[in-house]
C-alpha cells in the first residue's frame, strides 16, 4: 500500500552555515562599519543584535537571503520579540520544527473533505498518508502544496 509522510523539518547544519555567512557579510558591508552588530544561534534560537532598529531590519533581510540561498524556507523564523539592553537592541527568532497539532487537524479535515480513499494519521510531529493508488497520493501532495499553512512542508518516505 503506497504511503508518504508530510513533515516540517529544518537542517540545523544549514542554519549554522547561513548564520556564519550572514556574519561574514556584516563584516564586509559599508553601512555596518564600526557598528556592534552580529547574529548568534543558541539551540533553536537566532538572536540579532545591533545599535538601531533599521539595522535590525537590514540584518533580517540579510538572514532571509542567506536562508534562501541555503535552501531553508525563511518562514521557519518565528519572531519572539525585541529587547533593549544598554545601547544594543536585540531581536529573537525561534526556528519552527514539526507540524503543529492544530495544523495537523486542519490537514486531516481537508483530506477527509475531499472524499478520497486516503487514510491520514497524525504521528507526533509528522502526518502519514496512505492509499491504494499512487495517483491518489500525488493528488494529495498537490493539494497540500496549494494550501497555505504558513509553515514549510516536505514530503518524505514515498513508498509503493
Amino acid at each position: 500500500m503506497p504511503s508518504f509522510d508530510m513533515v516540517s523539518e529544518v537542517d540545523f547544519h544549514e542554519v549554522t552555515n547561513a548564520i556564519d555567512q550572514a556574519n561574514r557579510e556584516l563584516k564586509t558591508r559599508f553601512d555596518f562599519r564600526g557598528v556592534s552588530a552580529k547574529f548568534e544561534l543558541f539551540d533553536g534560537l537566532v538572536k540579532l543584535s545591533a545599535e538601531a532598529e533599521i539595522q535590525l531590519d537590514q540584518m533580517l533581510d540579510i538572514l532571509k537571503e542567506k536562508f534562501s540561498k541555503r535552501s531553508i524556507d525563511p518562514m521557519v523564523l518565528d519572531s519572539k520579540g525585541n529587547d533593549h539592553i544598554g545601547k544594543l537592541l536585540y531581536r529573537d527568532f525561534s526556528i519552527q520544527q514539526g507540524i503543529d497539532p492544530l495544523i495537523a487537524k486542519q490537514v486531516v479535515k481537508m483530506v477527509k473533505g475531499e472524499k478520497t480513499k486516503v487514510q491520514v494519521s497524525i504521528q507526533g510531529e509528522k502526518i502519514r498518508f496512505s492509499g491504494k493508488k499512487r495517483d491518489q497520493l500525488q493528488e494529495i501532495i498537490a493539494m497540500m502544496k496549494e494550501a497555505d499553512f504558513e509553515i514549510p512542508l516536505q514530503f518524505q518516505n514515498f513508498r509503493d
